[in-house]
């Protein structure tokens, strides 16, 4: 469901609802272009019609296997390419990982996601894996992983094991990408988002900001994302945390007001998937 709104003269907005998942670049960019309280109106008149308006969902993200990734991604502090400091780290132990769970949990968590650095995961490591996903969820958490790019027959095992959502970003629109990485396709994330919801799993996907990208690249990836079907149920709008070593270590910070806007239309586009402020988030000002 999606709303869109037309100007009556010298009235407030009308609001009507549509099903909506033909969006076209224009009217994404028509929305970026509104008036900065038009927009937020806009935007908070859907979320109210679809959640709760002061109600929050805490996430806790694990690392569960760290750096040593061979991929180019440009803001990645866990590629072997680039020199950032980082120490690798084996895939974690099962009990540590349910340890990390049960506090965050204790300090208001109701979802956790785990995340390991791979290119994709082999099917030794999804042995393990999956049995982390089941004694998490025996906790009454909401699960997520971030593994790489799967094959059909892992999302099937994950699936199996009671995964509730895979998180696979787009990162940006599809003509930025190269920009951003070269080791694996645009093509590759949505035949590994097609493997997952295929698989029955809800599906995690979003986008990073502030990677020097212009406002239609911002534009095209939300409706890249608005246009599946069905939409994300999740789609975690990410901050640049820039870090030192990283290929975008340096490059022009987005106005924070721009950041807000993405925010915005990203709720009118998808008024039924969960928006999360993730990646970047301590780095915002109280205003924000």
């Amino acid at each position: 469901m999606s709303i869109v709104s037309e100007k009556v003269a010298n009235q407030q907005p009308v609001i009507f609802t549509k099903t909506k998942n033909n969006w076209k670049t224009s009217e994404v960019e028509a929305l970026f272009d509104l008036p900065f309280n038009d927009l937020i109106f806009k935007a908070q008149t859907i979320h109210r019609e679809n959640f709760d308006p002061n109600a929050i969902q805490i996430s806790t993200l694990l690392s569960i296997k760290t750096g040593a990734c061979p991929e180019d991604c440009a803001y990645c502090p866990q590629s072997v390419r680039y020199d950032t400091g980082l120490e690798k780290e084996a895939l974690m132990e099962i009990d540590a990982v349910v340890a990390a769970a049960k506090k965050a949990k204790e300090t208001g968590a109701s979802r956790f996601c785990m995340g390991a650095a791979w290119r994709s995961p082999k099917d030794r490591d999804l042995d393990k894996v999956t049995k982390m996903v089941q004694e998490v969820k025996a906790l009454g958490m909401e699960t997520c992983v971030t593994l790489g790019m799967l094959k059909e027959d892992q999302a099937i095992r994950l699936k199996d094991a009671g995964l509730d959502y895979y998180n696979h970003n787009l990162d940006t629109s599809e003509d930025y990408y190269g920009e951003i990485i070269t080791t694996r396709t645009y093509q590759d994330r949505l035949d590994t988002i097609g493997h997952v919801r295929e698989a029955g799993i809800n599906v995690c996907c979003g986008g990073i900001v502030g990677m020097g990208e212009q406002e239609i690249d911002r534009a095209k990836m939300l409706q890249a994302l608005a246009n599946m079907t069905p939409q994300p149920e999740s789609v975690p709008i990410n901050q640049l945390v820039q870090v030192e070593g990283t290929p975008l270590d340096g490059v022009e910070q987005l106005d924070p007001i721009e950041f807000v806007r993405t925010i915005a239309v990203a709720r009118i586009l998808m008024p039924e998937s969960h928006v999360r402020l993730s990646a970047g988030r301590t780095e915002m000002s109280d205003e924000m």
